[in-house]
C-alpha cells in the first residue's frame, strides 16, 4: 500500500481491523506506510491551519505501529495487550491534535510521551496491586522499579548470589534516584513481588488442612447479608433495566455494547474505536458519552435502592 492510497481513503480506520483479532491488527498496522518528514509536516500544517481530519488520520495511521511497540513494554502487568493498544491509540490521537510542526521535532518523539501517559493511567486504574491515588513520584517509582531492580541484579559480579529482594544500599539508591522515600520503595517492592495465595488446599491428602479457606467464616446465611444479597439481586435485574431506560438510544447502546454484551466467542461488545467509526465521532467522544451515561445510571440506581 502506498502513501498516496492512504491519503485517498475517506475513513482511515477502515484500513485497520478490529482489536478483537490482535494478530490481524498488528499485522495490518505494520504494513501501513510511514510518512516522510515532508509529508508529516504538510499533514500537520493542514490539520492545524485547516482542521483537515484526513490529514490527522494519515498521521495517526502512520504511527499505530509505534503504539503497538510501546504497548509490548507493559504486557507484564497482567492487562490485555489489546486494551493497552487501545489506550495508547487514544494518547496518540491526543498527541496528533496538539502537535505543532514549528517545534522542529518529528511526531514520533512527541507522541511517545502521550502514548505512555495514557497507558500508565490505564494501568494505575486497573492493576489490582496499585492504589489509584498515587503521587507523581510514586507513579515514577511504580514504572521504573522493575527495570532498576533488574539492572542492579545484573550488575552483581556473582550471579549465584542474586536475590529477589533489594539490599539496604540498593533501596537507598532507588529512593535517591527516583526522589521517593525508602519506605515507599520497600512498600512498592512488596506489592510488585507479592504472589497470589490459594484459598483451597493444593494437595489431595485426607489429612488436616490449614489453607486460608479454613479460617473464613460462612456469613452467607446471616440475616443482614441475606437482605443485602436480595437488594443486590434486585438492582442487578430490574434496577439495571430502569437505569438503562433513562438513557437516550445512543448512550444506551454504547453502555450495552461496552459493558453488557457478551458474544458467542466471549469477546464482549464493541470497542471505543468501533463505536466511534459507526457514529462518526472520535473515540474520546464515545468515552465521554459513556461516562455521562454511567453517571445517569448511577443516579437512577440510587433512587431505586432508596425507594
Amino acid at each position: 500500500m502506498s502513501a498516496s492510497s492512504v491519503i485517498a481513503v475517506r475513513d482511515p480506520w477502515a484500513l485497520v481491523p478490529s482489536l478483537g483479532n490482535l494478530d490481524a491488527y498488528i499485522s495490518a498496522v505494520n504494513r501501513l506506510p510511514l510518512l516522510t518528514a515532508e509529508e508529516e509536516d504538510s499533514a500537520a500544517r493542514s490539520l492545524r491551519d485547516k482542521g483537515d481530519l484526513e490529514a490527522a488520520g494519515r498521521m495517526v495511521l502512520s504511527h499505530l505501529r509505534l503504539v503497538v511497540s510501546i504497548s509490548r513494554q507493559y504486557v507484564g502487568y497482567g492487562l490485555p495487550q489489546g486494551d493497552l493498544i487501545q489506550e495508547g491509540n487514544i494518547g496518540l490521537m491526543k498527541a496528533v491534535k496538539r502537535f505543532d510542526p514549528d517545534q522542529g521535532v518529528r511526531l514520533v518523539s512527541y507522541a511517545m510521551h502521550w502514548i505512555k501517559a495514557e497507558i500508565h493511567e490505564y494501568i494505575l486504574k486497573n492493576w489490582r496491586m496499585v492504589k489509584v491515588a498515587t503521587t507523581k513520584a510514586q507513579r515514577k517509582l511504580f514504572f521504573n522499579l522493575r527495570s532498576m531492580k533488574h539492572q542492579l541484579k545484573a550488575a552483581e559480579s556473582n550471579p549465584a548470589t542474586h536475590r529477589n529482594t533489594l539490599t539496604d544500599a540498593e533501596v537507598a539508591h532507588v529512593a535517591s534516584t527516583l526522589n521517593v522515600k525508602r519506605e515507599e520503595v520497600l512498600e512498592m517492592e512488596t506489592r510488585l513481588s507479592g504472589g497470589d495465595v490459594a484459598l483451597e488446599p493444593q494437595t489431595d491428602d485426607d489429612g488436616e488442612s490449614f489453607a486460608p479457606i479454613a479460617y473464613l467464616a460462612d456469613e452467607s446465611h446471616e440475616p443482614t447479608r441475606v437482605i443485602e444479597a436480595r437488594s443486590r439481586d434486585e438492582l442487578a435485574g430490574d434496577g439495571i433495566h430502569r437505569a438503562l431506560d433513562v438513557l437516550d438510544p445512543r448512550s444506551r447502546r454504547i453502555v450495552e455494547e461496552r459493558w453488557l454484551k457478551v458474544n458467542d466467542d466471549s469477546s464482549g461488545g464493541m470497542t471505543l474505536h468501533e463505536l466511534a467509526a459507526e457514529y462518526g465521532v472520535s473515540a474520546e467522544r464515545i468515552r465521554q458519552i459513556e461516562v455521562a451515561a454511567m453517571k445517569k445510571m448511577k443516579k437512577a440506581l440510587t433512587e431505586v435502592a432508596t425507594a
